[in-house]
């Protein structure tokens, strides 16, 4: 990998050896035993929507937005989930700005796998108006930090920003009931998504002993391994995707061994999100602010889609 091979050109043979040797020991350079994870933080911005993870010296941001769109021909009931990265320099050196580069493509389809194929959200509620008019929900991943397993954090980033997210209420209306109504937040309150379950990814590292293997890589652990593994489980134990980033193979015995340690660490990290997003709800219904505004008619009955489609971010809703 792309980033990996930009760590280790940072390092020294001298410190390679010595994180190999100290973790053939048990050990590892910042202390933490082999299965512990990094201090994990969640944060949240003034708007729905938008969550900032640290794990560690990790940071990633995660920003929600929606959509109306024109549904898909097979699938005329359903909504539509799309994940976007962004890798930026001020991250790490080896990152470069432009077109998305190995390792970004790899984080965003390890990431909506897990989302996606679990059917952790449930797009059926995100139609307005069946085969005419449903919601497009969009997650931007920004790499702030690289410090290490960029996966798992860029994963509880999504997740955080999809469970505070609002999306503004809709009503058919008109002479013909084609008249789609857009209701601002002053007049209706937003509804948050309907997500069944949380799919959490866990990433282990494997090194040139297949027994030595970690949890919660650091960028300079990612510099040595020989390969990585990335699982997402729920709360339940359910598998909901594996990832096999290349590498040295690794014996069946061995991936039962991280699946076990994953459902433990998926049961963890759940808990610490919905703590996170329960107080932010919380918050959120303290300063509330009432706000009066007349909704916005959007007649779709014969028309394409750009003549109706409306962006939502950040509470603010804009018609073109």
């Amino acid at each position: 990998m792309e980033q990996r091979l930009a760590n280790t050109w940072r390092m020294t043979v001298n410190e390679k050896k010595f994180i190999e040797s100290a973790l053939l020991s048990g050990l590892r350079v910042d202390g933490r035993n082999v299965y512990d994870y990094r201090k994990l933080s969640i944060n949240f911005g003034k708007e729905d929507g938008s969550a900032e993870v640290h794990l560690g010296q990790t940071r990633v941001m995660g920003f929600v937005t929606s959509q109306l769109v024109q549904p898909y021909r097979d699938r005329p009931n359903e909504g539509s989930l799309s994940i976007f990265t962004e890798f930026s320099p001020m991250a790490d050196p080896s990152f470069e700005p432009g077109r998305p580069g190995e390792f970004a493509v790899e984080l965003g389809r390890v990431i909506d796998r897990g989302l996606r194929e679990s059917r952790a959200v449930d797009t059926e509620s995100l139609c307005i108006l069946a085969g005419k008019l449903v919601w497009a929900i969009r997650i931007d991943i920004h790499i702030l930090d690289n410090g290490g397993n960029l996966v798992d954090a860029a994963n509880v980033a999504a997740l955080a920003a999809l469970l505070t997210f609002r999306r503004p209420e809709c009503s058919l209306g008109g002479e013909n009931g084609q008249e789609v109504i857009v209701h601002p937040p002053e007049a209706r309150e937003p509804l948050p998504l309907i997500i069944h379950h949380l799919p959490i990814a866990v990433t282990f590292a494997f090194f040139s002993d297949e027994s030595t293997l970690v949890v919660d890589p650091t960028h300079q652990e990612e510099a040595v391994m020989a390969g990585r593994m990335t699982a997402t489980l729920n709360t339940n134990g359910d598998i909901c995707a594996i990832q096999k980033a290349g590498g040295e193979g690794v014996p069946q015995s061995v991936i039962m061994h991280c699946l076990r340690i994953a459902a433990t660490k998926a049961a963890d990290i759940t808990v610490k999100i919905r703590d996170t997003v329960e107080a932010y709800n919380t918050e959120r219904a303290l300063r509330k602010i009432k706000r009066h505004s007349a909704p916005v008619a959007l007649d779709v009955s014969g028309t394409g889609p750009n003549d109706w489609s409306c962006l939502w971010q950040s509470n603010i809703w804009t018609s073109y």
